[in-house]
């Protein structure tokens, strides 16, 4: 989402190589393209214009320590001015039981769906949730509710035949009681604009429910009018909280670096992709980081932890040091790796390569060896020896590829093999083991563990 900023901000920093003193002069054409960067990422021009000024007055007369350019010393004033822009620390939800959280925004901002996210979300950490349809007047708004809440396994309080919405929100509370509920949320409608109706729906819905939160769930991409919506909203129904929606899209994510310095209204959530579980806490240190191209290491590692089978990538991480792994184990491989994201979203968390552009090509080529694969007959899978013509031509029809490219994925797969068998024979993996273990460090955790589990021993090596 920020490529185009951190692209431009890379640019301006380059102009400052060879400086030995930051002053106003060597700052100036510099501090002109960050400024330039933020007004064309959307970002408002107040905002644009105050964080410049900051940045001057922290820059100007720093002499240019020796141990860093004075790029890098520029980057860190700049990395430490977008994590206050963007909020200090980690934002917390109020601790209240039960919670009683408001969703409000404009339609087709993703409220019902960052309803349903959220609701996945805290039910992880522990809450019991109910979801309530206050939506009566979209089409179908009813029934999405209810779908992406059949989907996480959580409950829809609504009522089709009422038009009070106020009253449907007390009776939900009332349900919600009944059936010992500590988390509701209400999922409110929105409309293409911001009219009095909606807003005094709203304020009364909010007066009879006492919500101990009021997210505004906003668009990535509503650009300069973001500053609009959240403080119309702010202003009726005084918000605790934004809900920033396609962070992993194509938007230059003004609305991100505006809504918070004009509404002083924290970031709590960030929706990263259309799927319910690409969702978390807003951190503005690691938001900062991504802006910057420093990547974001910390939440790829928990991604890693969270989306990936332990105990299986310690199993295969064995399967791979005995050489003893099949077109079945790659197979789950592909799977443990499709958890993370897509390779552009997991190249943006990493260090240095958050500017790279990842074309298709890599998620083509995955798609293509697992559709191989998948092509293959359970027997084939487990014994690739057994892969003769006529099966190689049988499985690239079934795959839709040439018979080429099934020899290619074979022929990779025997060279991994081959690859590691000469590793073991001559004693150099358990000599590395041993090395490790004097070290301290653990081998299965270096092969299975965190982010390298993802990979699982096909490091630098997977077959696309």
């Amino acid at each position: 989402m920020f490529e185009s900023l951190t692209d431009k901000l890379s640019h301006a920093m380059r102009q400052l190589r060879g400086t030995a003193k930051l002053s106003e002069e060597n700052m100036s054409e510099a501090l002109k393209e960050v400024r330039a960067a933020l007004l064309s990422a959307d970002v408002h021009f107040k905002v644009a214009r105050e964080f410049i000024e900051t940045v001057k007055e922290k820059c100007v007369g720093q002499e240019v320590l020796k141990s860093v350019t004075p790029s890098q010393q520029i980057i860190k004033i700049i990395n430490d001015e977008l994590v206050r822009l963007l909020g200090e620390g980690e934002t917390e939800l109020s601790t209240n039981r039960p919670l009683k959280i408001l969703m409000v925004g404009l339609q087709g901002g993703g409220k019902t769906t960052t309803s349903a996210k959220i609701a996945k979300f805290l039910k992880k950490e522990g809450y019991n949730p109910l979801l309530v349809a206050c939506d009566i007047y979209r089409p179908a708004a009813i029934d999405q509710l209810e779908s992406v809440g059949e989907q996480i396994g959580v409950p829809v309080f609504s009522d089709r035949s009422s038009p009070d919405v106020p009253l449907i929100g007390e009776n939900a509370l009332k349900q919600s009681q009944i059936e010992g509920r500590d988390l509701i949320i209400f999922d409110t409608a929105g409309r293409l604009q911001i009219d009095a109706p909606l807003i005094e729906e709203i304020k009364e819905l909010k007066r009879r429910i006492q919500p101990d939160e009021v997210i505004l769930v906003a668009d990535g991409a509503i650009g300069q009018e973001a500053i609009n919506v959240a403080e119309s909203f702010h202003e009726a129904v005084e918000l605790t909280g934004i809900a920033m929606t396609k962070l992993d899209g194509d938007a230059r994510g003004g609305a991100a670096l505006s809504m918070k310095q004009i509404t002083n209204v924290p970031i709590k959530f960030a929706g990263t992709g259309e799927k319910l579980e690409d969702f978390d806490l807003f951190h503005a240190d690691r938001m900062a980081s991504r802006i910057l191209g420093m990547g974001d290491v910390v939440s790829l590692v928990e991604k890693a932890q969270e989306s990936i089978d332990e105990k299986e990538a310690e199993r295969m991480a064995g399967r791979m040091m005995a050489a003893d792994f099949n077109f079945e184990d790659m197979l789950n491989q592909f799977s443990q790796v499709k958890k993370l994201g897509s390779m552009q979203s997991i190249m943006g968390m990493m260090p240095g390569m958050s500017g790279m552009k990842m074309d298709d090509k890599a998620e083509n080529q995955m798609k293509q060896s697992e559709a191989i694969i998948l092509s293959m007959t359970l027997q084939e899978r487990r014994s690739p020896n057994v892969l003769n013509a006529s099966r190689r031509n049988r499985i690239a029809k079934g795959s839709g590829v040439k018979i080429s490219q099934v020899n290619q994925l074979i022929k990779q797969h025997m060279q991994m093999k081959k690859m590691m068998k000469k590793l073991n024979g001559g004693g150099k993996m358990k000599k590395m083991m041993k090395q490790m273990k004097a070290q301290g460090m653990d081998p299965s955790q270096m092969a299975g563990g965190d982010l390298g589990s993802g990979l699982g021993g096909f490091k630098g090596k997977l077959p696309f």
